[in-house]
């Protein structure tokens, strides 16, 4: 799945806990067997949102068969809009970026939240279900949004603000190709993060990026889906990790690291108590308030004994 495009893919969302910070230190976690041939027979990102890890190992490795899954539609249908209706989508967003960038700011506000109405229309069904406006919409809205962020109230609808942003790239088609390229040995579904056990055997690699566990009582990046991610969830998904081990597939998962708030939450280390475990560092950037915004701890968690073993 390696791209020969000059362009090489990268994600087309931006994305609340995006791992793009974060390859240089989760590259060095990457199983052994799969870094020496460079070769992966089977990806799976059960959570794949912004995709920065599948993008990145497009780079670096052949992907034999991917399988990206998210329990968000949107998301899903996005990937899929962008494997199999390049054209179409390019056309919409080219129009949506050619009347936003000859507005005014007062006109830009105007026709964002147009579109944001327009977009939470499709959503919430009262116009046609037309899949390519709809993605071509909702990458506008991600563009120039207030921080990126894509977000859902408990009716499902999108309600993240205006961003005032100069001149955003609405319409990356060079991007969009080097995605659409790297997506046609893609499976991509909307499905829970459990169904990888269909398919996963001892050649998978398996990354889960779920939901964060908020770090803080006020903090949540679970806004992406209406019914969130809670605890239960996360215990749910421990389990699904304890089957894939014994089929022989390889597991990475990435979380916050809650001792960020209270240093006695043992929560992630009483759960994968039997998995090895590392501490990155990060930056956390979604924040309204900019002093609160700095370098705080995630997690990275294997079940397999990794080059740097141990928790740091």
């Amino acid at each position: 799945m390696k791209t020969s495009l000059k362009t090489e893919a990268k994600p087309f969302l931006k994305w609340a806990g995006g791992k793009g910070q974060l390859i240089n230190q989760i590259k060095e976690f990457i199983p052994p067997e799969f870094v020496t041939p460079k070769k992966i027979d089977k990806y799976f990102e059960p959570f794949v949102g912004g995709g920065a890890v599948f993008f990145w190992l497009t780079r670096e490795y052949q992907i034999k068969k991917a399988y990206l899954y998210d329990i968000n539609p949107e998301i899903v249908s996005a990937y899929q809009t962008i494997r199999d209706r390049l054209r179409k989508l390019v056309f919409e967003l080219q129009g949506l970026e050619d009347e936003y960038l000859s507005s005014s700011k007062t006109e830009r506000e105007k026709f964002f939240y147009a579109k944001r109405v327009e977009y939470n229309d499709y959503i919430s069904e009262k116009r046609t279900n037309h899949v390519v406006r709809r993605t071509a919409l909702m990458i506008f809205l991600n563009k120039t949004c207030f921080n990126g962020l894509f977000r859902v109230n408990s009716q499902g609808l999108f309600n993240v603000p205006f961003g005032r942003y100069e001149n955003p790239t609405i319409c990356d088609e060079k991007n969009l190709q080097a995605v659409s390229f790297v997506l046609q040995n893609a499976e991509i579904e909307c499905v829970d993060f459990a169904h990888c056990l269909k398919k996963a055997d001892k050649s998978s690699l398996v990354y889960f990026d779920p939901p964060y566990r908020p770090i803080s009582k006020t903090a949540s990046f679970t806004g992406y889906i209406k019914n969130g991610f809670n605890d239960e969830d996360q215990k749910r998904l421990k389990k699904v990790c304890d089957q894939l081990s014994k089929i022989g597939s390889k597991v990475i998962l990435s979380n916050s690291d809650p001792k960020n708030v209270d240093p006695k939450d043992n929560f992630f280390e009483d759960l994968y108590h039997k998995y090895y475990k590392k501490s990155l560092h990060a930056t956390r950037m979604i924040n309204c308030n900019a002093e609160r915004r700095g370098m705080i701890k995630e997690i990275l968690v294997m079940n397999y004994e990794s080059p740097r073993r141990g928790l740091a």
